[in-house]
């Protein structure tokens, strides 16, 4: 008994411990948060040249399998991943450029459409129950509120992005590094791992690398190539802005379910700023994309690599929109994979010491 009140005042100890350091540590936030915030901008290239790279490696892998050197594999991917993305840069970014001026002088008549179709909405609303016309005027506010926010951040993250020059012209020779030498990383990696861990890690990451990994690679194929159909599709049928609502659903589509919507919106508002003939023909593209995508994109790129159930997909997307917003929505579903991998690991582990 006596054994046991010690235990339970140890335990105690440890943890008040703990809540003093932590409270400490943010006493001192103004010492180590710009130190981390430093460091977090240095890594950023790292980071995305490692994601990168993740994608890149079962392609050059492949390759080599089939005789070709692995020097010349990496070349040979690093040149056309690259190339492609830094073509499609060249060419594209101008047209973006203008597309977004073009919508930026649009705006004023965008906006007397849009107040127009508010004002047609209160007149029409204005003999219905009083509770129902305020909860109107309540969303509209609401909407303009959350949209206005919305674009605030996309400015702001399109800031930062032409401010990070840098990190565009640095992750090319990184990426190249590390396909290169990604054999030595990994020992080095597992060098420093606790030789009780290694095996055990290893095998966990092999499990979330084969859950994760075809998902991730799958779902950005198919976000390239609906967001192409899109561009071409809307340009084709005279939309205005086809690259920038084509780009916009090619992003959104990453998000499950709710990213067709969100990236619908934008397209069908400025359609009917047009006319309801453009309406249409605008709607029946998405339709018919979104079809393509869930029927045959999908399940033949994706598949079903994540095995979660939709009710999961969906509760993990209302959580990651509520804590992160857009990011939130497009790591929820990736993030909910890992968790689930390292929870039946856990259970197995769990299950194995108690035998």
């Amino acid at each position: 008994m006596q054994n046991e009140h010690v235990r339970f005042f140890v335990r105690l100890t440890k943890m008040l411990l703990v809540v003093i350091f932590i409270y400490f540590v943010m006493k001192l936030k103004a010492l180590w948060l710009p130190l981390l915030q430093m460091l977090l901008k240095a890594l950023t290239p790292f980071v995305i040249a490692s994601f990168i790279t993740y994608l890149l490696h079962p392609l050059v892998e492949k390759i080599h399998e089939k005789g070709m050197p692995r020097a010349l594999a990496i070349l040979m991917i690093y040149v056309i991943f690259f190339g492609g993305v830094g073509y499609g840069l060249y060419k594209g970014i101008p047209v973006f450029i203008q597309q977004l001026q073009e919508l930026t002088k649009s705006l004023p008549a965008l906006i007397d459409t849009y107040e127009d179709w508010t004002k047609i909405i209160h007149d029409e609303t204005s003999n219905w129950p009083k509770d129902v016309h305020e909860r109107i005027e309540k969303t509209i506010i609401e909407a303009e509120a959350l949209l206005g926010v919305w674009l605030t951040k996309v400015v702001a993250s399109l800031k930062n992005s032409m401010n990070s020059v840098i990190t565009f012209v640095l992750v090319p020779f990184i990426t190249f590094y590390m396909l290169k030498d990604i054999e030595q990383i990994k020992k080095a990696f597992w060098k420093i791992t606790p030789k009780k861990w290694q095996t055990k890690g290893m095998k966990f990451l092999n499990d979330v690398d084969e859950s994760l990994g075809n998902y991730i690679r799958g779902q950005l194929f198919v976000c390239t190539l609906i967001g192409s159909f899109a561009a071409l599709a809307l340009w084709i049928a005279g939309m205005k802005y086809p690259l920038l609502l084509g780009f916009l659903i090619g992003v959104t589509n990453i998000i499950p379910y709710f990213g067709p919507i969100i990236g619908a919106i934008p397209a069908a508002i400025l359609a009917a700023t047009i006319s309801v003939k453009m309406l249409i023909i605008v709607l029946i593209i998405i339709f018919s994309l979104q079809f393509l995508e869930g029927n045959i994109l999908s399940p033949l790129i994706v598949g079903k690599s994540l095995h979660l159930h939709p009710l999961i997909i969906m509760f993990s997307l209302f959580l990651g929109g509520e804590l992160g917003g857009i990011v939130g929505l497009i790591v929820a579903v990736p993030f909910v994979a890992v968790l689930k991998v390292a929870f039946v690991y856990a259970k197995s582990l769990y299950a194995h010491h108690s035998h």
